[in-house]
């Protein structure tokens, strides 16, 4: 019996067949506040999933996390909720955009994954990987390869023994259309075989 449904049926026919025996059916759906999604990716930039969730959670707690209320919060207020003066600098500049409407949800949905990246990237410390997350995780984008992700490429190794990212990248590329759905299979493997680790930082 063949399983035709996306993206389940793809990734079963490709070298992720176990994992998605093993997991079933992992959901990627669009955030519903994208402006507060990305906020997210930012705290998270380059830090450990534990920290990232501890300064998550002061922040939320503390501010209004809306363009307004990003672009008001006082910058000693943030940087005492563990905040560092340059993701400060990011966030700001992020709800400048989004208060001017210079970026927009609508926007970006007009745009392929490419020129979105492209347009992200345009703006001061988004780099190629908060502009993936932004692309899966803000909006739902179904093929998107986050290579820069230090557990993607620890779990391809762990995994398949794959060690460079244009190696990475050419497996990936056997598992479109569907590569977000590849990349959360694993995300889900890297945190399983890591029990110090107890979720990716896409948290």
């Amino acid at each position: 019996m063949t399983d035709d449904r996306e993206p389940y049926g793809t990734l079963r026919r490709t070298d992720l067949a176990p994992l998605v025996d093993r997991y079933g059916e992992l959901e990627l759906s669009p955030a519903d506040d994208l402006f507060e999604r990305m906020v997210v990716s930012i705290i998270n930039q380059l830090i450990s999933t534990e920290a990232a969730r501890t300064i998550r959670g002061r922040v939320f707690d503390r501010f209004e996390i809306t363009p307004a209320g990003v672009a008001t919060a006082p910058e000693e207020a943030l940087r005492e909720a563990g905040m560092s003066p340059q993701k400060i600098d990011y966030i700001k500049r992020i709800a400048e955009e989004f208060e001017a409407g210079t970026l927009t949800r609508e926007q970006l949905e007009e745009l392929d994954d490419e020129a979105a990246i492209d347009r992200l990237t345009e703006i001061k410390g988004i780099g190629d990987w908060t502009a993936k997350m932004t692309l899966m995780f803000g909006l739902g984008r179904p093929d998107v390869f986050p290579v820069e992700d230090l557990a993607v490429r620890r779990g391809m190794e762990a995994y398949f023994g794959d060690d460079s990212r244009g190696a990475m990248r050419e497996r990936a590329d056997g598992w479109r259309p569907c590569r977000s759905y590849g990349t959360l299979y694993i995300w889900k493997e890297y945190v399983r075989e890591n029990s110090a680790v107890d979720g990716p930082v896409t948290e």
